[in-house]
C-alpha cells in the first residue's frame, strides 16, 4: 500500500524541481546555506554587522557619590567628606584603620586620585580584602602609598610582605604632596597597578586558595598624625558578575 502518491517529474511544478545542472545545483545549495546561517545568527551579531558598531564596553560606576559615605563603613571620627573628597585624618594611631565598601568585588578595574598631605605618612588601597573579626585590621592585597612603598603591591595582615616592587622610573612622575592617579586592575589571578601612567606592578598570583573577591578599602596607617584625600573613584566590573 502506498502512503503517498507517486509523482512524476512532469507533475512537479518547475519552481519546485531540483536543478539537474551541477552549476545550478551548487548555486541552489549555496543559497540554501546562506539562508540557514542567517536564520541562526544571534540578534546582537546581526545588529553589529548591519550597523558596524563595536560591542559595548562595561559601564563604570562611581564608588563614592561625592556627598556622603553611603556604601562605605568605618570610623566617622577618622573619615569624613569635604568638597567632593573622602578625607582620612588622624592625630596618631596605634593600629591601622580602614574605610571599606559594604559591597564585595572580584574582577574589576578601579581608578582614583589621591593626595597625601605633605607627602608624609603611609596609606594604601585594599582590594579583594576581608575585615579581621574583633579588630580594625583588614587582610588582603594593598596598592601601597607613601614612604618607600609608592606603587608597590603589599599583602596586608595575611602574608605581611611586599609581593611586587615598583620600578625606579616611577619616582620621576610621582607628586609626593600633590594629586596622583592610581589604577588597579584585578582580573583572574593577574593584578596590575598603574601610578601616574607608570605600570608599577604586573603580578600573577600562584596561590589559588586566596579569595578572588572581597572588599575595597582606604587605609589610615598607624603612627604619627597624617591626612589623605581621595576623589573620582570609578570602578568597572570585568567579566561575569561577582558571586
Amino acid at each position: 500500500m502506498r502512503l503517498f502518491p507517486q509523482l512524476s517529474a512532469a507533475s512537479v511544478p518547475p519552481a519546485y524541481r531540483f536543478p539537474r545542472s551541477p552549476v545550478q545545483r551548487m548555486t541552489c545549495l549555496a543559497g540554501l546555506l546562506f539562508v540557514l546561517c542567517a536564520a541562526d545568527t544571534p540578534d546582537w551579531i546581526s545588529t553589529s554587522r548591519a550597523t558596524g558598531a563595536e560591542p559595548q564596553k562595561p559601564a563604570s560606576t562611581e564608588l563614592f557619590n561625592g556627598t556622603d559615605l553611603t556604601g562605605w563603613e568605618g570610623s566617622t571620627d577618622l573619615w569624613t567628606v569635604s568638597e567632593g573628597m573622602i578625607v582620612g585624618r588622624s592625630s596618631g594611631l596605634k593600629q591601622n584603620e580602614f574605610l571599606s565598601t559594604t559591597e564585595t568585588y572580584g574582577d574589576f578595574e578601579l581608578s582614583l586620585e589621591f593626595r597625601l598631605e605633605s607627602g608624609k605618612g603611609n596609606s594604601g588601597i585594599q582590594f579583594r580584602s576581608l575585615r579581621v573579626p574583633g579588630s580594625s585590621a583588614m587582610e588582603g592585597y594593598q596598592a601601597d602609598i607613601g614612604q618607600q612603598y609608592w606603587g608597590c603591591l603589599y599583602d596586608e595582615h595575611r602574608r605581611r610582605k611586599i609581593l611586587a616592587q615598583a620600578p625606579p622610573e616611577l619616582f620621576q612622575k610621582l607628586k609626593k604632596a600633590g594629586w596622583n592617579q592610581y589604577t588597579i586592575r584585578a582580573e583572574g589571578n593577574r593584578i596590575r597597578l598603574t601610578l601616574n601612567g607608570v605600570t608599577t606592578v604586573d603580578y600573577t598570583e600562584k596561590d589559588a586558595s586566596l579569595p578572588a573577591t572581597g572588599l575595597i578599602a582606604l587605609q589610615l596607617h598607624s603612627g604619627p598624625p597624617m591626612k589623605i584625600e581621595f576623589r573620582n573613584l570609578k570602578l568597572t566590573r570585568l567579566g561575569a558578575p561577582d558571586n
